[in-house]
């Protein structure tokens, strides 16, 4: 199998597992780590595999996107235009895309944290499942953009949900929630968690490789007519906005300043103070 640097692909049979392989920063995922995970999905949709598993090393699943001070997601606005930031964040689009469009099932295995951005990559997935005491959060702890992650959680969770995970930066909900409210497809106790996963997937593969990718799109048609993958396009326009905008420029520049953890700090303390113009 490709050898990777912040990826694993490994083969088992007619099941496939990428493990996102950044356990230092929880997975969190930079250009490396998506372009190699990009890759990976081409050479399993040219194969005779059945089903792909996605999974995180370590505590996590993933901490969304990397946007730590020292990563290539953070100074987006100083150093790219609004048309080329769009283009970046439509990149990230249609490679969750190319998760919702495999020939193949795949299955996101989340357990420990699921932030952010790793949740736009779980909701293209076709089934999803966590651990119970896993912990889901739509949106980064710190405000930073909007309207690039929420639709893709309004089509399976609703559009009330949605906006309070949106609005509140930084809400979380369980694996068990997240089951309850329809974002997960199942909720499963950790003791429990990897002997299921790898049983749905052996169960799954038990299915010629035909007939599951036949299957898979005639659902997921049902889903496009209702606009799916034109709205979570939209988002890239409406985030790429609000990056210009001077309340998320000086949160950015506190964290490359301050360190990401330290942002967050006074941002939940209430002590960031924004000059926002009336609208």
């Amino acid at each position: 199998m490709q050898e990777y640097s912040n990826i694993i692909l490994e083969r088992v049979g007619h099941i496939a597992w990428i493990t996102l392989n950044r356990p230092e920063r929880l997975n969190a995922m930079n250009g490396a780590l998506l372009a190699e995970f990009s890759h990976a999905l081409d050479v399993l949709a040219a194969s005779n595999n059945r089903v792909v598993v996605i999974k995180g090393a370590g505590r996590s699943f993933s901490a969304g996107y990397d946007i730590a001070a020292d990563s290539d997601e953070i100074g987006y606005t100083a150093e790219r235009g609004p048309v080329e930031d769009r283009d970046h964040l439509l990149y990230n689009i249609d490679l969750w895309t190319k998760i919702w469009r495999h020939p193949q099932p795949v299955i996101a295995a989340v357990h420990g944290v699921c932030v952010a951005g790793a949740t736009q990559l779980a909701s293209m997935c076709d089934i999803t499942i966590v651990t119970d005491d896993a912990t889901i959060m739509a949106s980064p702890a710190l405000p930073l953009g909007g309207g690039y992650i929420s639709p893709l959680w309004s089509h399976l969770v609703g559009p009330k949900r949605a906006k309070l995970m949106s609005f509140d930066a930084g809400r979380r909900i369980s694996g068990k929630t997240a089951a309850a409210w329809g974002w997960a497809t199942e909720s499963v106790p950790a003791e429990e968690f990897e002997n299921h996963v790898r049983e749905t997937a052996q169960s799954i593969a038990r299915t010629p490789a035909s007939l599951l990718k036949v299957k898979k799109e005639a659902i997921n048609r049902t889903i496009e007519l209702q606009g799916l993958l034109t709205y979570a396009r939209m988002g890239a326009e409406t985030d790429a906005l609000l990056h210009l905008t001077p309340e998320v420029v000086q949160i950015q520049n506190l964290i490359k300043t301050h360190g990401l953890k330290e942002a967050i700090r006074l941002f939940n303390a209430g002590a960031l103070e924004f000059d926002e113009a009336i609208q």
